[in-house]
């Protein structure tokens, strides 16, 4: 089904206008890691730098005293939908969840812009903005200015400013041995973007899409005060598998992942059997496989999802086996009725094993 509603009837798809869509266009995350080695930037220490780049975390923190840090982050990507309202709200809603991923509160937030200005209709362009701006309404913060340039492909994010106290704050490289993994929401969206790419998505999976990737991960702010809540990230482009593994490598562990637990999105798990998947999936894989153990009865199927690219995908909480109630329960109040415990830590290298 062709979702373009919002635009004249001459107007390009939007997605036909990118290369990738959403966290799909993520930058491989082993073409990422050589970058970031290469690079001549001095490795400079700053007392007060909470949270840099050294564990691939979700947002930047500088401890302002003992009771306040910034939460800065940066998030944009190229149309996932077709939609340019939805690809909007997709956008900032994918942006936020790295605070809330930190533990932290949103502030404000600066729209990042770019746009094919003589392709697409200005109408359709301003229905992005209406779109980035109507969810920091809903997150309760300002769309506070930007920046904006003409590019070749549509491009639309933000960056995000907010508050946290030091001392709720949550790494991604804090999980404890003995810790169970939750999953705030359902997998599949990567694939969902691909068969909507091929008219394949019916209204029906196009609203599951639409709705989960517009969900604020508010609860992040709430697990952080719980205690028993030791580490906290988002599953965006690099899939439930490579977020795993850096919550493995941060605390030296090995996670466990059952591959029956797996909350998903409808349709997703059928179209991957047809092989409707992102080139990201196997980018993912190629990426970062050799450090994962499949189980041999694992379905193909379900290895696509779990190396597939999740755009403003759900929190993934690495708490105590005491708390594991109350995190399900606060998710189911602030309604992620998805919610699952998908795994664990124990002790190991640093890898992830898939058990089925």
């Amino acid at each position: 089904m062709n979702h373009t509603a919002l635009q004249p009837p001459t107007a390009p798809r939007l997605t036909s206008l990118s290369h990738g869509g959403g966290c799909g266009c993520k930058i491989a995350p082993g073409v990422l890691a050589q970058l970031i080695g290469q690079s001549a930037l001095p490795k400079q220490f700053f007392p007060d730098l909470l949270v840099g780049n050294e564990t691939a975390d979700d947002a930047a923190v500088y401890r302002i005293n003992d009771e306040q840090a910034i939460v800065a982050t940066t998030d944009f990507f190229m149309p996932i939908v077709d939609d340019p309202y939805d690809f909007g709200r997709i956008a900032a809603a994918n942006a936020l969840s790295d605070i809330y991923a930190m533990g932290g509160t949103p502030l404000m937030a600066l729209a990042i812009v770019g746009m094919p200005i003589n392709v697409l209709p200005h109408a359709t362009i301003a229905k992005v903005l209406e779109g980035g701006e109507s969810i920091c309404r809903e997150a309760g913060i300002p769309l506070a200015g930007g920046h904006s340039i003409d590019s070749v492909e549509p491009i639309y994010g933000l960056v995000g400013i907010g508050i946290v106290n030091p001392r709720h704050m949550k790494r991604n490289a804090d999980a404890r041995e003995g810790d169970v993994l939750v999953l705030g929401k359902p997998l599949g969206v990567g694939i969902l973007s691909a068969a909507l790419k091929k008219n394949l998505l019916d209204e029906a999976g196009y609203r599951a899409m639409v709705e989960t990737t517009t969900q604020l991960n508010r609860p992040g702010a709430a697990l952080a005060r719980i205690e028993g809540v030791h580490a906290l990230t988002d599953v965006t482009g690099f899939g439930l598998l490579g977020h795993a593994l850096e919550l493995a490598r941060g605390a030296g562990l090995t996670a466990h992942i059952d591959g029956r637990a797996l909350p998903l999105l409808p349709t997703v798990q059928d179209f991957a059997e047809r092989g409707v998947v992102t080139g990201a999936s196997g980018r993912n894989w190629a990426a970062y496989g050799e450090q994962i153990e499949m189980d041999k009865q694992l379905p193909p199927s379900l290895q696509a999802l779990l190396t597939d690219p999740q755009t403003s995908g759900g929190l993934l909480v690495s708490c105590s086996a005491d708390s594991v109630q109350q995190v399900l329960e606060l998710f189911a109040a602030q309604g992620f009725a998805q919610a699952a415990v998908v795994g664990r830590m124990d002790a190991g290298d640093s890898r992830v094993i898939v058990t089925y």
